[in-house]
């Protein structure tokens, strides 16, 4: 089994830095990188959603929070390195207290989602009106709807004036978004990770068992909220500005339609199911004739009507249908009928 996984991730690799490379060539790196960045994104939902059946409709909280804090720190500090571990560390927390909160009351499915978006379009609500002279944090000004522009963008550790940007920040994306999606195929395939699993599948059988389910989602929920508030800051990096639309509601939504069109269950799904239709976006943005939320939606009633586990599960069953290995053993069943049609004759 272990030299099984390791060929698949060896594969995984191989196509990965080959994809890495060749894009290039046929998409301008400027619009990669936030392709990568939203693949970043849609893979921290589908963690807490599809395998731990969390369903998160504030992911873009973290988001924002992720992108807010290092604009903020770089302000203040005028490096990249602090601000970035920041980015990560503050949407982690956030999400630990609020995790902590929702599941120690027991909340199903629905309430949950219906938390986590209030509490995005609270933060939405208050970093929109953050405009005053008042809202200040250090030598950071909230900017209220303008945002927070003109903060110190990546740069190499321990030297501030050696800027990552342009082709090397794609580059940077791509192999963080590697290492992320290698860390979610570490952690679900630990003991954690299949535990919960379990809790997606059946969390009162997991709780029977033993288990704080409790403490392992409040620990899922921040981690995928980590992951978002990477993203967040990779991304703060790549606009080189912060505004309150990180924490809207489209942002929301479209976060959950990607990994939707994507395919929930799946690693691969939703960085393909972000970096497809965020791209169709961009296309769609070009003219002037279809509305873009238009085209999203009926997408959605698409996939949700024709497609329901989506694009990869589809594709990977249609794979094992055509290409399947075919062994030269019999089913058992037919087996065993032949021998009963032996003795019998």
């Amino acid at each position: 089994m272990s030299r099984s996984w390791g060929r698949q991730d060896a594969a995984t690799i191989v196509a990965a830095l080959v994809l890495i490379w060749l894009m290039p060539l046929l998409i301008s790196t400027y619009t990669l990188t936030v392709l990568v960045i939203y693949g970043m994104l849609a893979l921290s939902l589908g963690l807490i959603w599809g395998f731990g059946g969390i369903l998160c409709f504030g992911q873009a909280a973290f988001f924002g929070l992720g992108a807010y804090t290092y604009a903020i720190a770089a302000i203040n500090v005028g490096e990249s390195t602090l601000p970035m571990i920041l980015a990560v560390i503050v949407p982690a927390l956030f999400a630990a207290l609020l995790g902590a909160m929702m599941f120690c009351g027991r909340l199903t499915d629905v309430y949950l989602g219906v938390i986590t978006l209030v509490v995005t379009l609270i933060l939405f609500k208050f970093v929109n009106s953050s405009a005053g002279p008042q809202y200040v944090i250090g030598e950071a000004r909230l900017g209220g709807f303008n945002g927070i522009p003109g903060f110190h963008t990546l740069n190499i550790p321990g030297q501030p004036d050696e800027y990552i940007w342009g082709d090397a920040l794609y580059y940077v994306c791509a192999v963080a978004l590697l290492a992320v999606y290698f860390l979610v195929t570490w952690l679900l395939r630990s003991s954690f990770g299949r535990i919960a699993i379990g809790i997606r599948e059946n969390e009162t059988r997991v709780s029977l068992m033993g288990y704080d389910v409790r403490a392992r989602k409040t620990i899922l929920f921040a981690i995928g909220a980590a992951i978002a508030g990477l993203a967040g800051a990779l991304f703060a990096n790549w606009g080189e500005i912060v505004t309150p639309g990180l924490f809207s509601l489209g942002q929301s939504a479209e976060i959950i339609i990607w990994c939707i069109v994507g395919g929930l269950g799946t690693r691969l799904g939703p960085i393909i199911g972000a970096a497809g239709l965020a791209y169709l976006k961009f296309l769609l943005g070009q003219q002037s004739l279809i509305d873009n939320t238009l085209i999203m939606g009926i997408i959605l009633v698409l996939f949700v009507l024709f497609l329901p586990k989506g694009i990869v599960p589809a594709v990977a069953s249609l794979w094992k249908a055509s290409f399947g290995r075919r062994s030269g053993r019999k089913p058992a069943g037919r087996r065993h009928m032949r021998r009963v049609d032996s003795a019998n004759g």
